[in-house]
């Protein structure tokens, strides 16, 4: 038995879905049975991760589980919430002696402070790696390329891209599909012994003055401009249009602001087993490039 946290998200689905198509046994955890009821051939648990009886409960049996701390953007308190959901889901594995985990982690997990959420995924790396007999590979991903498609409203609304980092930065980005891949296969395989660490880089560094004009070209605006938010900017936009709580924008910008400088970075150099195949072109194509023409809901 797999379970998997998460599996209506942007990773855990496309780890059920590995498993599932190599006919493993799968229990998917969500929050809502609709939206667990496309996984036709897994085993649907409803419960909220931060409920360590329920989480003990949807664990039962399983030889491997695929962790992550879903984000909650209106929580009031997320450094909370992040403990919260940590330590249920450190218990369920304790109580249920589960031999094996892959956990949902960031480039960056390695620092204990100023790393906003992030701060929150080196705590569950260091909760899962005191936990006796378990096996964990803790995947610290880069930054998503989801965090981009918010670009295909601003651009609508304002006519220019909008992002808090200088537009000559480089920064590892990632298409959330290819983290679900590599967790899927290493569940399916189970070759990780201890505890280990694997980053994941995307198919190449980019700026958002890069990722600018490929969304400019796709759009057929090829002079397309790119602005740089102020951190209050970044973090008025936060609360005021995508609804996050002051908990979260403070915590959002506090992350940007230390990639943006340097503190936040990746600790491997790029190689063959951390570049992943999606290329930010492929992902305009066919994720915001549909949103920018209103084919799909923001």
């Amino acid at each position: 038995m797999y379970v998997i946290i998460g599996a209506t998200g942007n990773t855990g689905s496309v780890v059920a879905n590995t498993l599932l198509a190599q006919g493993k046994k799968v229990r998917v955890i969500g929050r809502n049975a609709e939206h667990l009821a496309r996984f036709k051939k897994a085993e649907p648990f409803v419960g909220d991760v931060s409920d360590e009886a329920a989480m003990t409960k949807a664990f039962a049996g399983a030889q491997a589980v695929y962790v992550m701390l879903p984000p909650n953007i209106t929580a009031p308190d997320v450094r909370a919430y992040q403990k919260q959901v940590t330590e249920a889901l450190a218990r369920a594995i304790e109580k249920n002696k589960i031999k094996f985990a892959v956990s949902l982690s960031s480039i960056g997990a390695d620092k204990p402070e100023k790393g906003g959420p992030v701060v929150g995924l080196h705590q569950l790396e260091e909760r899962l790696n005191r936990i006796s007999g378990l096996n964990v590979l803790h995947i610290r991903a880069a930054y998503f390329m989801e965090n981009t498609l918010g670009q295909a409203e601003a651009i609508k609304q304002m006519g220019h891209a909008a992002a808090p980092f200088r537009p000559e930065f480089k920064f590892a980005s990632i298409a959330t599909r290819d983290i679900g891949a590599f967790a899927g296969d290493a569940l399916s395989r189970l070759e990780f012994a201890g505890q280990q660490v694997q980053e994941l880089h995307g198919q190449r560094d980019l700026s958002y003055g890069e990722i600018t004009s490929i969304i400019g070209k796709a759009i057929g605006k090829p002079n397309l401009n790119y602005v740089t938010l102020t951190p209050e900017q970044f973090r008025e936009t936060l609360i005021k249009y995508v609804g996050m709580s002051e908990s979260s924008a403070n915590l959002l910008t506090e992350m940007v602001e230390s990639m943006d400088s340097g503190y936040l970075h990746p600790l491997e150099p790029r190689s063959a087993r951390n570049t992943t195949p999606t290329s930010y072109e492929t992902f305009v194509a066919e994720e915001l490039l549909p949103r920018y023409q209103g084919k799909l809901a923001a």
